[in-house]
């Protein structure tokens, strides 16, 4: 695991690498940083391990050839606005949970805006058990430690947020646009692109932590996802065609999802919700949302200022869905 911190002697001889766009020689840095020409070597050797290109130049010194393109701390600092939200990551090569790790840190104490972020899961999670598949150095898989001063029954109403989040990222990122289907799935074309698992602790009348985690697939070629998932799942690249810089994407996804956070702790769901519907594609459908209070069918009529899904009946009552999987249906089947 490697947690963010700026000041770390290895990030700083980075960030000259970085200024100079050239080589710089080995006893300059050590001077600039105040260590041993070996020192540096040593730090040099863990950056290239962490997949900076990094050219040794006799002579000249060191020179940065390529950024490394995993979700490290330091390069989604580089893009980051955010004021809270991903100040603080802890990376992880693979790991079987962003979630269940993020979990275990908010139990610890961890401040809100820590975040999560794994290059591959083995044990990826969604909604109700179901497994995420999460190949390595592709997509962004990462959880948000967040401690919200509601009480529980707003908290499932950070998925929206989140979905507002994604869909908005994947927009500037792919240049296509994206749908969502309530209550957590973000979707291009017909198939699925991120799915979302909000997960809480709480005491009877107040919110302890949420830890909000999605997971967005980004550069996954088509025939790299399983059989079985072909036909529901997709990717950016696979739909636009382009590569997407992943900690550049994180660090947009995270000061979306901070903007639209606080507006939601301010104002509540309602003042997102035009915003959330411009994206649904569920608008107008007739579905089946199966909950666990049995099934509901109607025409969805959009969603509520406390992120339910209102439905019109075939006998014109208009019943809300407070959570469940929602199934496109022919009206009348």
């Amino acid at each position: 695991m490697r947690t963010a911190g700026r000041g770390s002697t290895a990030e700083r001889i980075l960030a000259i690498l970085r200024e100079a766009g050239g080589p710089v020689s080995g006893p300059e840095i050590a001077a600039r940083v105040h260590v041993s020409r070996a020192a540096v070597w040593k730090h040099v050797r863990s950056l290239t391990a962490r997949g900076y290109r990094i050219a040794t130049e006799n002579g000249s010194g060191y020179r940065l050839e390529a950024a490394s393109t995993r979700l490290l701390p330091a390069e989604i600092a580089r893009h980051l606005t955010t004021a809270r939200i991903g100040r603080v990551v802890h990376h992880f090569d693979s790991i079987d949970s962003t979630n269940r790790h993020a979990m275990e840190l908010a139990r610890r104490g961890a401040a809100e805006g820590e975040v999560v972020v794994a290059e591959a899961q083995t044990a990826g999670r969604g909604r109700l058990g179901r497994s995420f598949f999460s190949p390595p150095g592709v997509s962004f898989y990462g959880s948000m430690v967040l401690r919200p001063e509601i009480p529980p029954a707003r908290a499932p109403q950070i998925t929206l947020i989140a979905g507002l989040a994604v869909a908005e990222t994947v927009e500037r990122h792919a240049g296509l646009r994206p749908g969502l289907k309530w209550p957590n799935d973000v979707r291009l074309g017909e198939r699925k692109v991120c799915g979302i698992l909000t997960e809480m602790e709480c005491e009877a009348d107040r919110v302890l932590f949420v830890v909000c985690g999605p997971g967005v697939n980004l550069n996954v070629a088509k025939a790299e996802f399983p059989p079985e998932l072909r036909r529901i799942a997709t990717s950016v690249l696979a739909e636009s065609g382009r590569s997407v810089d992943r900690a550049a994407f994180a660090a947009d996804l995270f000061g979306s999802f901070e903007r639209h956070y606080d507006e939601f702790l301010a104002h509540g769901v309602g003042r997102l919700r035009e915003r959330w519907e411009s994206y649904s594609v569920l608008g107008g459908e007739w579905v089946s949302v199966e909950g666990a209070g049995g099934n509901v069918e109607g025409r969805v009529l959009g969603i509520d200022d406390e992120g339910a899904l209102r439905l019109e009946t075939r006998r014109g009552e208009v019943v809300r869905a407070i959570a469940g999987d929602v199934t496109l249906k022919k009206r009348g089947a």
